[in-house]
């Protein structure tokens, strides 16, 4: 298992990463905090969320620690193309990009989204919209600059690889693999006994998690690991793997003392802190 990333006695925010959070939109701001607090609690010295404009307000309210950038937005509050710009200029000073939570399925936004996998220049992590934008386009992952790592879900992993949900959720370990390997990114493909596969045919197969984690949110919440991970400089496949693990550890956290049927995405964000301990003193 990876360790815990150490912390130097001398050493500042700068030296734990800067995540870049593209998420959110009218209806779904709670992704993009869920996915940016995330980060925040597994370690990024930095975090900015890039929003819609008009949702600005709104999430540097409700988000005390995270930085927030307003950018362009369509008529729907969703990230526009108009933002591209900009993100691609912010990104510069980012460790790592995260895409996708909430950002929903405008065209406009989904030209976005494949205009900056193409072009960052920083690992990327793509959840949710984020996937959906590349729905009958998986080729353009193979144009990436950067690492890629992917976290569907069996749904978004049928529309990704052009496959019926039952073959993905009946043979998780080689659709993940297979994928990996064609496009060369690192699957986490989620769900019971969640999968990562990196290219080359490296394969982790995940021990921790339970049946309450599926709920809202929870993918957000994942996605924000890995970013953060990669950000204070993990290898994709590594911070995958981690994050995984540490992300299903929360999960019993929250389900021991909440139990699986009420407990919340919001309570595995509160298990974080203590997840991360108990690896550290294992």
């Amino acid at each position: 298992m990876i360790k815990i990333p150490k912390r130097k006695a001398d050493s500042n925010k700068g030296d734990y990463g800067h995540v870049f959070v593209l998420a959110g939109s009218a209806g779904f701001t709670g992704a993009a905090a869920l996915c940016s607090r995330a980060a925040l609690l597994s370690g990024s010295g930095l975090v900015t969320l890039g929003i819609g404009k008009s949702l600005n307000p709104v999430m540097a309210k409700k988000l005390t620690e995270v930085m927030t950038k307003p950018l362009p937005e369509t008529g729907g509050q969703a990230l526009s193309e108009k933002a591209y710009a900009g993100i691609m200029k912010f990104s510069d000073k980012a460790d790592c990009v995260a895409i996708g939570p909430g950002l929903s399925r405008n065209p406009g936004t989904q030209r976005l989204i494949r205009k900056l996998v193409a072009a960052l220049k920083k690992p990327v992590v793509l959840d949710a919209d984020g996937l959906n934008a590349l729905e009958g386009r998986a080729e353009l992952l193979k144009r990436a600059k950067a690492p890629v790592v992917i976290t569907p879900h069996p749904g978004e992993m049928s529309r990704l690889a052009a496959l019926p949900v039952k073959k993905v959720s009946a043979a998780k370990e080689k659709v993940a693999k297979e994928f990996a390997n064609k496009y060369n990114v690192v699957c986490v493909l989620k769900g019971h006994r969640t999968v990562v596969a990196g290219p080359g045919g490296r394969k982790y197969v995940n021990s921790t998690g339970n049946p309450g984690m599926a709920k809202g949110g929870t993918g957000d919440v994942l996605t924000g690991m890995i970013a953060s991970f990669i950000g204070q400089g993990m290898r994709p496949f590594d911070a995958a793997k981690f994050g995984v693990y540490l992300h299903g550890l929360a999960g019993d956290l929250a389900a021991e003392e909440k139990g699986e049927v009420s407990m919340l995405a919001s309570d595995l964000l509160d298990k974080i802190p203590e997840a991360i301990k108990k690896l550290a003193s294992s």
